[in-house]
């Protein structure tokens, strides 16, 4: 069940200003709880908005839904302290967060394996696409401007050696996993904020789902050094992660039920100096089928 959320329009078009101001998220929440208000409902207020921006829906106008308070939330599925070993490697903990769960590690590939990801990848680039809210569709955007593709699960023997690694690292089974994605950003290239599980919005994603369950945590692995740019950043957290090779960022935002965190928005800033090139993995909460 969930209870029906009544804002004035007054508030609605004070939000719309400062989104489109570009004030971050969270700094709004902060402001309506000094104004007064319930910090779960400004949360589900400001959410609703910053996800109607995000997948092009129209804006509330005087009332959102505010969900049942969330059950417990379950513990991280990244193994606690400063090193983790995953496999075939030691991985360091140089920052982590517990709510929502989010960390940035290190040593997750060497230099060797980053360059060979690289030379195998690049050949195989093709302009990125997003996913169209309402059509399901894959489409090239300006929101998205890099370049990818993806390897198949265990393709060769590297990618299935960091495979395996990866999903010791993200303590889920190796199955649950999609295919390793390689991203390429040239100087000026950008994705915009974002969220990686699937929005129920459309056919394509209802039909995902069903067949390989959500989405629930994230793994970017920094196959390069970048000069400036290209920072991960995380709006609502007030996160920027900087890409250095064989650095990684990791975050969790689903559990077993399907729940999702909206929190774990995040984008990719501008390169504005070299190139950037990252890898990642998105896991399922239960074994991901491929179409076709």
């Amino acid at each position: 069940m969930s209870a029906i959320l009544r804002f004035s329009p007054d508030l609605g078009r004070w939000l719309t200003h400062n989104l489109d101001a570009s004030q971050a998220p969270q700094a709004l929440v902060a402001t309506m709880r000094q104004k007064g208000m319930n910090g779960r409902a400004a949360q589900a207020i400001v959410a609703a908005f910053t996800d109607a921006r995000q997948h092009g829906t129209p804006l509330p106008i005087d009332h959102v839904e505010l969900p049942d308070e969330a059950p417990a939330k379950p513990p991280a599925r990244l193994a606690p302290g400063t090193r983790i070993m995953a496999a075939d490697r030691d991985i360091t903990v140089h920052l982590r967060t517990d709510d929502p769960v989010l960390a940035l590690l290190g040593n997750v590939l060497d230099a060797a394996e980053c360059q060979a990801v690289i030379d195998m990848a690049r050949p195989r680039l093709k302009p990125s696409t997003l996913v169209d809210p309402a059509s399901g569709r894959n489409i090239v955007s300006d929101s998205r401007t890099s370049w990818g593709m993806f390897f198949r699960l265990e393709e060769n023997e590297l990618i299935a050696r960091l495979d395996r690694r990866i999903s010791a690292l993200m303590n889920l089974p190796l199955e649950h996993g999609e295919g390793l994605q390689v991203l390429y950003y040239p100087t000026g290239a950008v994705n915009e904020p974002h969220h990686d599980y699937l929005a129920p919005a459309n056919a394509a994603n209802r039909q995902s789902i069903a067949r390989s369950g959500q989405r629930i945590s994230t793994l970017v692995v920094y196959l390069n050094d970048v000069p400036a740019g290209g920072q991960t950043v995380f709006p609502q957290l007030g996160f920027a992660f900087s890409p250095l090779r064989g650095h990684a960022a990791y975050f969790e935002y689903g559990d077993n039920e399907g729940r999702v965190d909206a929190r774990s928005l995040h984008a990719s800033t501008p390169v504005t100096q070299g190139e950037k090139w990252a890898m990642t993995k998105w896991m399922r909460n239960r074994p991901f089928v491929p179409v076709g």
